[in-house]
C-alpha cells in the first residue's frame, strides 16, 4: 500500500493544455476511480502517474518519493490496459512470468509469484492455454495477474473492461472489487462508465476538460453534486433538468415555476430549500432524479408520455414536460401508453437548483436521506 499525491499537475501538448493544475491526494489502500466523458483527461492523468507521459508542470509523489522524472520501471506501479496486450504465442503462465524472466528473477521466485497470482485470480486451469484459447474475461484476468506479480505500490487500470460484453463486465467488476478487498492495495481506475465508478470506488474523481469538478465517495457525489455537470454525470438514468424561473422566497425556500404541457396556464409552483436567495425572475435550472418522480393523476403538473421502457422489476417513462424531456422511474405493472397525459409529483426534499453558472445553490442533502 502506498500514498499517491499529485501537486498542481499540468500537461501541455504544444500550445494545447489538456490538464489544468490537478491537486489530488490518494490514501494508502484506497480504490479511486477517475471518471468523466471522452477527452476529459482521465487517461492522460493516469499515464502521467505511470510515467508514460511527461509532466509539463507540477509533481507526482508515490510512497513519499518524488517520481515526476523517473522512468516507468522505477515508479513501482503496474498498469492494466484497455486491450489485454498478451503475447499470442505464449501460454498464460508464460505471459505472467515474462517480465520477471526478462529481469532474470530467480525461478523459485517466479514460480511462487505466478502461483500466488493464479490462485488469487483463479487461473490455475488455464495456465497452459494460449490467449486464443481463452475467453475475454480470462484474458483480462491474465493481464491483471501480470500486473499483480510485480508487487507494485500502486495498481493502475485504464478502462480494462470496455472491450468485454455486458455480462462479462459485471463479472469482472466483482472480481476486481474482490481483488482489492483481498490485497488492500492502492488502485486507480479510469473509466467513462459511471456505473463502474459507483460500484468499485472508495472515492470518485469527476473530471471535465482537464479539471477536477468534484472528489468524494460515490453516494456523496450522487446525493450532493457540486454542480450541474456532476449531477448529470453521476447516476443512471441521469438527473432530469428543467428550466425554471424564481418567483420569490418563503421559509428559506426558493419558489420556482415549472411549466407543464398546458403551457403558461399549466405552471406549477414548487418550493426548494436553498442556500442563497435568487431574485424573483432569475432563470434557474431545476434538477430531479427519475426515482424521485411519481405518477399522480391528481397532480396539476401534466406531462405527455412519449415512450415506455419496461425492464422487469422497474420501468422508465420518457415524457415531455413543458417542451422538455423527462425520465420517470416506475415500479408499477400497469403503465400509461405512449401519447397519454399523466400527472407527475416531485419529491420536494429531493429537488436541486442550479444557478446560471451551473453551480448547485439548493441546500445540500445529507447522504442518509437518499
Amino acid at each position: 500500500m502506498a500514498e499517491l499525491q499529485l501537486q498542481a499537475v499540468k500537461k501541455r501538448f504544444g500550445s494545447i493544455q489538456t490538464i489544468h493544475g490537478v491537486d489530488l491526494q490518494i490514501q494508502p489502500g484506497e480504490f479511486v476511480v477517475f471518471v468523466g466523458p471522452s477527452g476529459c483527461g482521465k487517461s492522460t492523468l493516469l499515464r502521467m502517474i505511470a510515467g508514460l507521459e511527461t509532466v509539463t508542470e507540477g509533481s507526482i509523489h508515490i510512497a513519499r518519493r518524488d517520481v515526476t522524472s523517473l522512468a516507468p520501471s522505477k515508479r513501482r506501479v503496474s498498469m492494466v490496459f484497455q486491450s489485454y496486450a498478451l503475447y499470442p504465442h505464449m501460454t498464460a503462465e508464460q505471459n505472467l512470468s515474462f517480465g520477471m524472466r526478462m529481469r532474470k528473477v530467480p525461478k523459485e521466485t517466479i514460480q511462487e509469484k505466478v502461483g500466488r497470482a493464479s490462485e488469487i485470480l483463479q487461473l490455475e486451469p488455464y495456465l497452459k492455454r494460449k490467449p486464443g484459447e481463452l475467453s475475454g474475461g480470462q484474458c483480462q484476468r491474465v493481464a491483471i495477474g501480470r500486473a499483480l506479480v510485480q508487487d507494485p505500490d500502486v495498481f493502475l487500470f485504464d478502462e480494462p473492461l470496455s472491450n468485454l460484453d455486458a455480462e462479462l463486465r459485471v463479472k469482472m467488476r466483482t472480481e476486481i472489487a474482490d481483488l482489492h478487498q483481498r490485497l488492500g492495495a492502492t488502485m486507480i481506475y479510469v473509466t467513462h462508465d459511471q456505473t463502474e465508478a459507483m460500484t468499485l470506488a472508495n472515492r470518485i474523481v469527476v473530471l471535465r476538460d482537464g479539471r477536477v469538478e468534484q472528489v468524494g465517495e460515490p453516494m456523496a457525489l450522487y446525493t450532493n453534486p457540486a454542480n450541474q455537470f456532476v449531477a448529470g454525470f453521476i447516476g443512471s438514468p441521469k438527473m432530469n433538468f428543467l428550466p425554471v424561473q424564481a418567483t420569490g422566497m418563503e421559509d428559506q425556500k426558493t419558489k420556482v415555476a415549472v411549466s407543464g404541457e398546458s403551457g403558461e396556464s399549466g405552471k406549477v409552483e414548487l418550493a426548494v430549500p436553498c442556500g442563497t436567495e435568487p431574485a424573483a425572475g432569475d432563470e434557474l435550472t431545476l434538477g430531479i432524479r427519475p426515482e424521485h418522480i411519481t405518477v399522480d393523476d391528481s397532480s396539476e403538473l401534466r406531462a405527455q408520455v412519449r415512450s415506455v421502457e419496461q425492464l422487469g422489476s422497474i420501468s422508465y417513462l420518457y415524457c415531455t414536460l413543458g417542451g422538455q424531456s423527462l425520465c420517470v422511474q416506475s415500479h408499477g405493472q400497469l403503465l400509461p401508453r405512449p401519447g397519454y397525459e399523466v400527472g407527475l409529483a416531485f419529491v420536494p426534499e429531493k429537488l436541486y437548483l442550479f444557478d446560471a453558472d451551473e453551480q448547485t445553490i439548493s441546500t445540500l442533502k445529507p447522504m442518509a436521506e437518499h
